[in-house]
């Protein structure tokens, strides 16, 4: 006779009603996710943003160092290839995104040519970025040294959830003279197009952009391609005391330093909190950080793209906005044109330019990197950006958001479950 144990009899009944309450959650809002995003790429196919205003690239002295902004991506280029031309030693890009358009062929191009007169030229890209970027682009000359992160970097280690973080960086070094970094990744249309902050260093702060790349290249190198390229050797650190911080996310060691430095200044603040940010999907810490800073009377502004390239994350975004609005955050949306940046500026003393944005993804799954610091001279420029970027802005209230369409209500409560993976 078959006897069956009573725990097993109710186990699959409840094994079942688990499932269904997971597809449910989550697989129904992937669903859904997929048929917006196909919706939305319909809608927009062939339109082109409007133009928006930008402020030139300016060099700000701090110490022994020096920081020059850049808010509109064809001056970035023209100084990021200038500095490639002009190189006599050595040449480090790391970036996500790399178009083959005339602008990622200009990039390719110079990098040829520095390789040809016998610069150490090599490269980092993302493989899962650059899925539609065809492999003739991605054909380099053999005295350039190439890695290309790959889609799937765990091996058999399938559990191992330190090493599914996609490598988001966007970091030149040249010469250990100049350090890029910031939002920009490399296309014609981010020239011209989008809204994007980076900027470029100089003095002992190269130091740790280098050590960067030097890190992920060896550690990259010793996994995958031993037989290809050579370890990089990093040259001893500077002295201590730079008003330029490096911050980097370091999923394979489980470091994630980014999320707390902005939590730390937002803290401190006593005046004000302005932050550009093209995908804004915070957690519930960093919600409350904002709003107890807004109800203490700090001037809390968020701006972020009124429609952004991922409309999954503008709706995923739009879950917080309630809350912040009622908490005295000034929402204000950048019209007619993607921004892209990943910045903040407090209490005219302290900015963050960086290629993290405030999202699970970036605070702690990706490769990150930002620059912090520390001074009021670029905090004054910041500022200064802000202040113009809000000249193409909608600013959102409270009573406008409340009264917002039943397919914006519908749409917060059907992707909230996607928050945390986002």
């Amino acid at each position: 006779m078959n006897h069956r144990s009573p725990l097993i009899n109710t186990a699959h009944p409840i094994a079942k009603l688990v499932k269904r309450l997971l597809l449910l959650t989550f697989g129904l809002p992937f669903v859904i996710a997929i048929v917006v995003s196909l919706i939305d790429s319909y809608r927009t196919r062939g339109k082109k943003p409007k133009p928006f205003s930008t402020l030139p690239a300016t060099r700000t002295p701090i110490g022994d160092e020096a920081v020059t902004t850049y808010s509109f991506g064809q001056d970035l280029y023209s100084d990021m290839l200038a500095a490639i031309d002009a190189a006599t030693h050595e040449i480090l890009l790391e970036t996500y995104i790399w178009k083959d358009d005339h602008v990622g062929e200009q990039f390719k191009s110079a990098l040829t040519r520095a390789a040809d007169r016998g610069v150490t030229v090599k490269v980092i890209y993302d493989k899962f970025a650059n899925l539609v970027v065809g492999p003739k682009f991605k054909a380099f000359p053999r005295n350039i040294s190439v890695i290309a992160y790959p889609l799937y970097n765990a091996g058999w280690r399938f559990y191992d959830v330190r090493s599914y973080g996609r490598d988001h960086r966007k970091v030149l070094v040249v010469d250990e003279t100049y350090a890029f970094v910031g939002g920009y990744n490399i296309g014609a249309s981010y020239a011209r197009e989008w809204r994007d902050t980076h900027c470029r260093i100089e003095g002992p702060a190269v130091w740790e952009f280098k050590r960067s790349f030097v890190e992920f290249w060896n550690l990259h190198h010793r996994r995958k391609w031993r037989h290809r390229h050579k370890p990089i050797t990093l040259p001893p650190a500077p002295a201590w005391g730079s008003a330029v911080r490096v911050h980097r996310n370091l999923p394979n060691q489980w470091t994630f330093p980014i999320r707390s430095m902005y939590l730390d200044a937002i803290s401190r603040a006593q005046k004000n909190i302005w932050l550009t940010h093209a995908y804004f999907i915070p957690d519930e810490s960093f919600v409350e950080a904002l709003t107890d800073a807004a109800e203490r009377g700090v001037d809390v502004r968020l701006l972020v793209p009124a429609k952004s390239n991922h409309i999954v994350a503008d709706l995923v975004s739009r879950g917080y906005f309630a809350r912040m609005l009622n908490s005295g955050v000034h929402i204000f949306r950048f019209r007619d044109a993607m921004v892209h940046a990943k910045t903040a500026t407090i209490d005219g003393h302290w900015s963050t330019i960086g290629t993290a944005n405030v999202d699970r993804l970036s605070m702690s799954g990706n490769y990150e990197i930002n620059v912090e610091i520390i001074d009021h001279s670029l905090a004054r420029r910041m500022e200064d950006i802000f202040t113009n970027d809000l000249l193409n802005t909608w600013p959102l209230t409270a009573a406008e958001w409340q009264s917002r369409d039943i397919y914006r209500r519908f749409t917060e409560v059907v992707f909230k479950p996607l928050r945390p993976l986002l």
